[in-house]
């Protein structure tokens, strides 16, 4: 027993330590004051202020946009690295290949930011292109670090899978892109999930890799924010990102919600279909019984 209220103090403690600074930035931001320190009574005008602050507004839909383009490439490229290494046991360079993939996840983001620099300056010497840094050269850095992450999500379940029924359906004559698509892809939907809304969160997040490889008029989130809080934290600052909390919950709920429903479905699915096979395998099985039973004493 005391090991158990001990355990759940803890529980407790921990959530608290990671949402409660959450609950008071939402309501910090329907604070009257422009002193964010001090409280002034309820209001939103902050938040109706945020429709005449372009600038921060801007900064957020180009960093949603980001985001969205992240996490589907990262998904996509993530999601075939984690089929080369967990599908292909052995081909040349498959060490070598594997530590590029997560590489991303060890190493620290200044000296990821900083190479990605170097090598799109050198580009645009060599080939000109990018010309100018802005939301491509910040899509191309988010893909290329938020890839691993999905990559390791996908390794995880692609590992757990069942290979008799991939098995089964080329038996049957699928090709095995028909496999992948049709098979492979709904059985790992829930981790390919759960990678796309991390990239998402990841991209939205990050502020280092967005100021080494951006330029004029590709200002993020995380940069505008932080560019703020050097000459103290604005009350818009408090709206804006309660906006964004709400809007990611909603979207985590969403996800969750729909991937937990097609899951169900699929293993209701899958168990009337064993029902199903159980039952007509009984059936023959009496049927049998009743063809080699002796005839009956007259």
């Amino acid at each position: 027993m005391r090991g158990l209220k001990f355990t759940n103090l803890m529980l407790v403690l921990g959530l608290l330590f990671i949402y409660l600074p959450m609950v008071i930035l939402v309501i910090y931001s329907f604070n009257e004051s422009r002193l964010v320190t001090v409280w002034g009574g309820w209001s939103v005008k902050w938040y109706v202020g945020l429709l005449d602050n372009s600038q921060l507004m801007s900064a957020v839909f180009r960093s949603l946009e980001i985001a969205f383009y992240t996490a589907i490439s990262s998904v996509i490229l993530g999601t075939l690295a984690a089929f080369v290494l967990t599908r292909i046991p052995r081909f040349r360079g498959r060490t070598v290949f594997g530590g590029m993939v997560t590489a991303p996840l060890v190493m620290p983001e200044v000296i990821t930011g900083l190479s990605l620099l170097l090598l799109f300056v050198s580009m645009a010497q060599l080939i000109g292109w990018p010309q100018d840094r802005g939301v491509t050269t910040i899509w191309i850095a988010h893909t290329s670090f938020c890839s691993s992450y999905v990559a390791v999500v996908v390794s995880a379940r692609l590992r757990e899978l069942d290979l008799s029924i991939e098995e089964a359906a080329m038996d049957l004559g699928a090709r095995p892109w028909k496999v992948f698509l049709l098979i492979t892809i709904p059985m790992i939907a829930p981790s390919l999930a759960a990678g796309g809304m991390m990239s998402f969160a990841l991209s939205l997040d990050d502020l280092v890799l967005a100021s080494f490889v951006s330029g004029p008029g590709s200002t993020t989130l995380p940069m505008e924010v932080f560019s703020a809080v050097r000459l103290g934290v604005k009350p818009e600052i408090n709206a804006i990102a309660s906006l964004i909390l709400l809007a990611v919950s909603l979207f985590t709920f969403f996800a969750w919600y729909f991937t937990r429903r097609a899951e169900k479905k699929r293993l209701q699915g899958l168990q009337e279909a064993m029902d199903a096979t159980a039952s007509e395998i009984t059936q023959r099985e009496r049927e049998t019984a009743t063809l080699t039973a002796p005839p009956a004493n007259s």
